[in-house]
């Protein structure tokens, strides 16, 4: 029991003697280091973590086995493997990036003038007039993208593409979508209640779980909703089915009804923000 004692007088004596600011330390670091490791088991990077893991212990083996063949060339290589790792995992860190970005850390302390972005909420006719257009094309088998930009803005994927600034209508809709026009081919971009472009060309998703069956379409959907937070609806042009593709995911829709309750349900939480924008600026002027 004397080395327990001994043990527990000296953790006693380390805390004792940190401060606050070494406690901010240990959370941050904690923070960090959960965060880390959530993203490297959410992505490819959790199985190239195991076999780094394995490359670590095989070298640990050869320098305690003293193989100094190997652990010179193991140094020696060290500072490229380390460039070649962050190369390969450009994506994965890119994304990353992208995720910190869409905390909003800053606007929930800073209440930015978001007037702009409470306009694109779009209402039920646009939701209608989607619906009944995508329901029109998958009957014809006419293939279709339309993605619905949300919070994320999706100006550099406008930019690929040409512009259409119209009210969105299902007539529009499958005109730009027919066969054989300059502008079915790519991907449709709806803000609010317009259309601000047309053929527009989308990230394409490398995602090893999708169906060997989907085709570029479905993977550009998909590709979108993984760097962005829209909402993605989908007509197949071999099938005519019709999919959403949101946060990575793809869901076949069975009906108009259920495409018309994925929209509603995308177009409430941009209003429930909306509001609270609004709670947040009115306690601000009272404050003032």
């Amino acid at each position: 029991m004397e080395w327990w004692n001994t043990t527990v007088d000296e953790v006693h004596r380390i805390l004792s003697s940190m401060g606050i600011r070494d406690m901010i330390e240990i959370v941050i670091i904690a923070f960090l280091v959960y965060h880390i490791l959530v993203w490297i088991q959410a992505g490819r990077a959790w199985q190239l973590l195991k076999g780094f893991i394995v490359i670590i212990a095989f070298l640990l083996i050869a320098y305690l086995g003293k193989m100094n063949t190997i652990w010179w060339i193991a140094k020696n290589i060290a500072s490229f493997a380390i460039t070649a790792l962050i190369v390969v995992l450009q994506p994965e860190i890119r994304k990353a990036l992208e995720e910190l970005g869409k905390k909003n850390v800053l606007t929930s302390v800073i209440p930015f003038d978001n007037s702009k972005k409470e306009a694109a909420v779009f209402d039920d006719k646009t939701i209608n007039e989607i619906t009944k257009a995508c329901v029109e094309m998958g009957k014809a088998k006419t293939g279709a993208l339309i993605v619905i930009e949300n919070k994320d803005s999706l100006a550099d994927y406008e930019r690929t593409g040409i512009d259409v600034d119209g009210i969105v209508t299902n007539q529009l809709l499958i005109n730009i979508f027919e066969h054989n026009t300059p502008l079915h081919d790519g991907a449709v971009i709806v803000r609010g209640n317009r259309i601000t472009s047309a053929t527009c060309y989308l990230p394409l998703s490398d995602n090893m779980g999708l169906g060997k069956e989907l085709g570029t379409r479905h993977r550009a959907g998909v590709g979108i909703s993984e760097v962005s937070d829209s909402l993605t609806v989908i007509v197949s042009e071999e099938t005519g089915r019709i999919s959403i593709a949101m946060n990575g995911m793809l869901e076949r829709i069975s009906d108009a009804e259920a495409l018309k309750e994925r929209l509603r349900t995308l177009k409430d939480s941009g209003e429930e923000e909306d509001k609270g924008k609004h709670r947040w600026k009115g306690r601000n002027k009272d404050k003032k």
